[in-house]
């Protein structure tokens, strides 16, 4: 598994834990507001660390940290990473997982197998707007759909989220959207934020405050737990 950084230390990317995160290098999309350019163009892949020495530091932390976050990229590109995150566990450590929904069957796999204890998908945009969101030509929504429905139904802990870009997202896609995950545990809207390492920020933009607050109040009629993030 290819393993692209480590941040020794969280408070947010994993809710209610202290943490660490570990980011994994590829990703199978092209999301133009993607903050994380160099986890996912070939070009930029480099390998910060490896398992061993992430399993090394965890081992030190026992009792200082006690969750992971595993982010990318896209970590469910790797088909190897069930064995990572067994070792994970083994140390005791819960495990939230970052995806964008387009592996349903590893993600099944990793939490009947007790891996995972909270997954966060991405809502890119409404269903119809997936392709242009996402940086790609076409793409074939049964996966991300199955992902989708496989967390509503509960067996995990998880959360949606969407990053709202002007250029991308209206109060119209975003309701779509909402009303595609009608029912959903939890549903944060993140603002856009300019990293300086932005996939292609040619034409986006960041809603203000006021208006991302008024986004989520708008879509509680579908999500009643929408929140705002990054405001």
């Amino acid at each position: 598994m290819l393993i692209s950084g480590l941040q020794k230390l969280t408070l947010l990317d994993y809710p209610g834990h202290v943490a660490c995160t570990v980011f994994t290098g590829g990703c199978n999309f092209r999301c133009p507001f993607c903050h994380n350019a160099s986890l996912v163009l070939p070009e930029q892949l480099a390998q910060d660390t490896d398992e061993q020495q992430v399993l090394s530091f965890l081992e030190k932390r026992v009792g200082v940290l006690d969750g992971v976050a595993v982010t990318g990229g896209e970590p469910l590109l790797h088909k190897d990473i069930g064995s990572f995150l067994s070792r994970v566990k083994a140390l005791g450590y819960k495990i939230k997982l970052d995806t964008n929904g387009s592996f349903p069957q590893l993600l099944s796999e990793l939490v009947s197998s007790g891996l995972v204890d909270r997954v966060a998908m991405d809502i890119k945009n409404a269903p119809a707007l997936y392709p242009q969101t996402v940086g790609l030509e076409s793409l074939d929504m049964e996966a991300v759909e199955r992902s989708k429905n496989f967390l509503l139904e509960g067996r995990v802990d998880y959360e949606f989220r969407t990053t709202v870009v002007k250029g991308l997202h209206t109060a119209e896609s975003l309701a779509e959207a909402a009303r595609w995950i009608s029912g959903a545990k939890e549903y944060y809207l993140q603002q856009y934020k300019d990293s300086g390492n932005v996939l292609d920020k040619d034409g986006l933009s960041a809603f203000s405050d006021e208006q991302m607050h008024a986004l989520a109040q708008g879509l509680r009629e579908w999500v009643p737990s929408v929140q705002v993030r990054g405001v």
